[in-house]
């Protein structure tokens, strides 16, 4: 993590000020910058993500880890089925979870009005396949 950066910007995004956007981790998901990575000096990157509607689940973002100090993901709207190491978990809106550093987990199923705020630092993680942590795989709920 950048800790010497000097972090003396001040940042305000209002909605209309960013879009939401492709070329993010995942094709299936559109990411709406907030401008605190700028604001940090790469310590911390804040964005909201979101299901991409041409995009339904099929199969989902595979068996990953980050490589980062810290992340936070907050669901605003809908719900997304995640397995960490091997337990499922259905996070909803409303919800906060703490991906502590090197989780293995596996975001396989989501609402079609998915959208969470995901903070991590440091904003240039790195994201590392890795191999299935269970064999048993719920399925992914079609949209309909």
């Amino acid at each position: 993590m950048n800790q010497h950066a000097v972090v003396s910007k001040f940042s305000h995004v209002k909605p209309g000020d960013t879009e939401f956007k492709g070329g993010g981790l995942r094709d299936f998901f559109l990411y709406r910058d907030l401008g605190i990575a700028d604001a940090t000096g790469g310590q911390v990157i804040c964005h909201l993500v979101k299901a991409n509607p041409d995009l339904p689940p099929e199969q989902g973002t595979g068996w990953h880890k980050h490589l980062c100090d810290f992340q936070i993901v907050i669901m605003t709207k809908g719900w997304a089925r995640f397995m960490y190491d091997d337990k499922e978990t259905l996070v909803e809106a409303g919800d906060v979870v703490h991906q502590r550093p090197g989780i293995t987990h596996y975001l396989f199923d989501y609402s079609q009005d998915m959208e969470y705020l995901e903070i991590v630092s440091p904003a240039d993680f790195k994201t590392v396949d890795v191999a299935p942590a269970t064999e048993t795989m719920p399925p992914v709920t079609p949209w309909k």
